[in-house]
């Protein structure tokens, strides 16, 4: 290919999308949207007519979700090697498509390639590698662990003057600066978008937000098609495609959803709780997942059985409950705590009893060196919020987080899951026992040594908080809540990393014999932007395996 097709702006909200998203989101400025939903300029590539790549992989299968810069007319071909695959239009405009490949060899680089329906690239190919099999034993796996990036581009003029949210094109080079580290494959855990439909504190708690009143969904209405769809659209693209663009499209990543990913906070007052989630919200998170990042995909050792998996329109993919897989040097298990909630006290969950099986069984299982779990709601720490595994609340006199006040509408039942995984994690005696999580907008390292009544001086839990990329200036526990990620009152905790509110992330390298973490961070309020381009790792350890 040669010079790549001029993109214009605006046809981000034209196409499927055009006067109906004018009208739609008359309050907000269109030209100020459609440039925030304009991808990165793309290095030493063509991106043609792609506006964002996300791919995932496993040992045999590549699941590719693809926007462009409008509608294509007929359906376009990935290439993956010799071998064709229609892809599968996922709105309905045909901006939005996926690509499914299987039966693909284990730990080979294949090249890839997209052309549209009459044959005429859209992109220039690239290459995208397979992981090795289940019982291949790699050397070393490198895995990059962030959390919430997304949210509505915000503004930075320098040193201490911002506003909202990181810009986009911010997060994108804290993005590409983790990149450069030349990671096997990403999690990003949980709040890639932030638009909340309801309040959750004020005068008006309860009640349609701002963002639920611009974007003047129909509640009743299908999320696609019409109306609801192009709000859909110009809300969450901006917040995802200008963050990620091209720039994975050779790094598999998967993705968690977490409550904003719902299209609300994990808040509860006496008018509404916002979870379990609403039947449109799910509709919209559902839709979120369907047109930008891909689902997990299948695993011999996963039951297809599991809430949210192997659904008439997703076939054998599963939308909450994942694993990541690397031969039988790692196996990462990602689970969304959002969508099964319960609310029924002692007997309440955050994860659905037959998801909580497979990750205990999972976890007594020995056939991979390493396992870590990658929960999309913290171990370790605490806010103080309602959706949370502890009751600490904070107590408005003293500033800090107890337990003497109640936490109204909290669940007993959610703790007790909690203890029961931890005791599963802390239980295996030939393993380094890890959780890395996100949610928190903050980075942090520590070792649980107690759960409540569970002595855990043992075999120590290592807890790591993975590190935020996109948080806004409201959006720091110590701003919004009143107080940092702090220790609740049921666990004893050694921090070496005390929660930081700064950007960040964590790369995790993953050896026969040991586990090394590696957490970065840069600080918007004392760091230039250029920074980004060379921070190294403030924190190392060296976790090794026992045995």
């Amino acid at each position: 290919m040669t010079t790549p097709w001029p993109v214009d702006r605006r046809r981000f909200l034209a196409g499927s999308a055009g006067a109906l998203g004018a009208a739609v989101f008359g309050r907000l400025p269109l030209d100020l949207l459609a440039e925030q939903g304009a991808p990165p300029a793309v290095r030493d590539w063509d991106a043609g007519r792609v506006r964002h790549l996300l791919p995932a992989v496993s040992d045999s299968r590549i699941l590719l979700k693809a926007s462009f810069d409008g509608p294509l007319s007929g359906a376009p071909t990935l290439r993956v090697g010799s071998a064709g695959i229609t892809g599968r239009m996922n709105d309905t405009a045909g901006e939005y498509w996926q690509f499914y490949a299987t039966g693909l060899d284990p730990a080979r680089r294949y090249e890839l390639s997209l052309a549209g329906a009459d044959g005429t690239a859209l992109c220039e190919p690239w290459p995208l590698s397979t992981f090795p099999a289940r019982d291949a034993s790699p050397e070393r796996f490198r895995m990059l662990f962030f959390t919430c990036a997304g949210g509505p581009g915000g503004t930075y003029s320098g040193i201490g003057d911002r506003s909202g949210f990181l810009p986009t094109a911010i997060r994108n080079r804290l993005l590409r600066r983790a990149l450069s580290f030349e990671p096997d494959a990403a999690i990003a855990n949980g709040d890639h978008i932030y638009w909340d439909l309801h309040t959750w504190q004020g005068e008006n708690a309860g009640q349609l937000s701002p963002s639920g009143r611009q974007s003047n969904f129909d509640f009743s209405a299908s999320v696609f098609g019409a109306s609801n769809e192009a709000a859909m659209k110009a809300a969450a693209g901006p917040q995802i495609v200008p963050v990620y663009g091209t720039d994975f499209r050779s790094t598999p990543i998967c993705f968690l959803q977490d409550d904003h990913d719902h299209w609300e906070n994990d808040a509860v007052t006496d008018e509404i709780a916002n979870f379990p989630i609403p039947w449109f919200q799910l509709q919209l998170a559902r839709a979120t997942q369907q047109l930008y990042y891909p689902e997990f995909l299948p695993d011999a050792r996963r039951p297809a059985g599991l809430p949210w998996s192997g659904t008439s329109d997703r076939g054998d993919l599963s939308e909450s409950f994942g694993t990541l897989r690397y031969g039988n040097l790692a196996e990462i298990l990602l689970y969304d705590v959002r969508r099964t909630v319960s609310l029924a006290g002692p007997n309440a969950v955050f994860i659905d009893r037959q998801v909580e099986s497979w990750l205990l069984e999972r976890t007594a299982a020995t056939d991979t060196r390493h396992l870590v779990h990658a929960p999309s709601n913290p171990f370790g720490w605490s806010a103080g919020k309602w959706g949370e595994w502890y009751p600490d609340v904070l107590d408005r006199d003293t500033g800090e987080l107890t337990t003497a006040i109640g936490k109204g509408y909290w669940q007993e039942g959610w703790l007790r899951q909690h203890d029961r995984l931890v005791q599963a994690v802390a239980g295996q005696q030939q393993r380094v026992p890890l959780i890395v999580s996100g949610d928190l907008h903050a980075i942090g390292m520590g070792r649980i040594h107690r759960a409540g009544a569970l002595s855990l001086n043992a075999r120590p839990v290592t807890a790591v908080l993975s590190g935020p990329i996109g948080t806004s200036v409201r959006g720091f526990p110590s701003v919004v809540r009143g107080v940092g990620a702090t220790p609740p009152e049921h666990l004893d905790m050694e921090e070496s990393v005390a929660p930081i509110e700064d950007h960040g992330f964590t790369i995790a390298d993953f050896l026969p014999d040991r586990i090394v973490l590696r957490q970065f961070r840069w600080d918007v309020d004392r760091q230039p932007i250029e920074a980004i381009d060379t921070i190294e790792a403030f924190h190392t350890v060296e976790l090794p395996a026992p045995g």
